[in-house]
């Protein structure tokens, strides 16, 4: 089973999240800002499959966090939300470290069709 880390400061939008995931049979764990998240990972030794998350939280953005999980823990996947044009602007530089940058509101298909393919193309790597 794998394993999806999500990481976003709105309770409903984790929460969406991690159903339209678990819908799929991954194995969910949510954390409300990135250093939330970054201590997760480290806890668990970056045993995720799966880094979803948002650009803009507070204490740790999703930027900071994508750089921090990518240094330590470089075979981990990791996939952006965002809802703000300048904020997908500022994520445009790491695209060798971030599979994708999802556009904010989004639906259950296309946050899932998301996932698969980072996922399909963690396997393939």
């Amino acid at each position: 089973m794998t394993r999806v880390l999500i990481a976003d400061d709105e309770d409903s939008m984790r929460s969406l999240v991690a159903r339209a995931i678990a819908m799929d049979g991954h194995e969910t764990v949510t954390a409300q800002d990135g250093a939330e998240a970054l201590e997760m990972l480290t806890r668990d030794e970056g045993a995720f499959d799966l880094l979803l998350t948002d650009i803009q939280m507070p204490v740790m953005d999703g930027i900071a966090l994508a750089l921090t999980a990518a240094r330590d823990f470089p075979e981990l996947k990791i996939l952006l939300m965002t809802g703000f044009a300048h904020q997908r602007e500022r994520a445009s530089g790491l695209n060798a470290i971030v599979h994708d940058v999802v556009t904010k509101p989004f639906s259950v298909a296309d946050i899932r069709t998301a996932v698969a393919d980072a996922l399909a193309a963690r396997k393939a790597s």
